[in-house]
């Protein structure tokens, strides 16, 4: 699996855990909706400026988003 689908599954993991819809995280972040469903599904090569803006949103440090579970 790419690291791109890792990050787009933990990202949408955390956020459904959170009871947050993809609109919500996307107001959230300050970024469009069909946005983070792309990134939910492997298919963006996020900045790191961005992964930033969703961690904060989802209130969680990087780390979160790389760790293996």
């Amino acid at each position: 699996m790419k690291i791109e689908e890792k990050l787009g599954r933990k990202i949408k993991q955390l956020r459904i855990i959170r009871g947050i819809s993809q609109e919500e995280l996307a107001f959230r972040c300050d970024l469009h909706r069909t946005y983070i469903s792309s990134i939910e599904l492997g298919k963006r090569n996020v900045s790191i400026r961005n992964i930033e803006k969703i961690a904060l949103a989802l209130n969680v440090e990087l780390v979160e988003f790389f760790k293996n579970e």
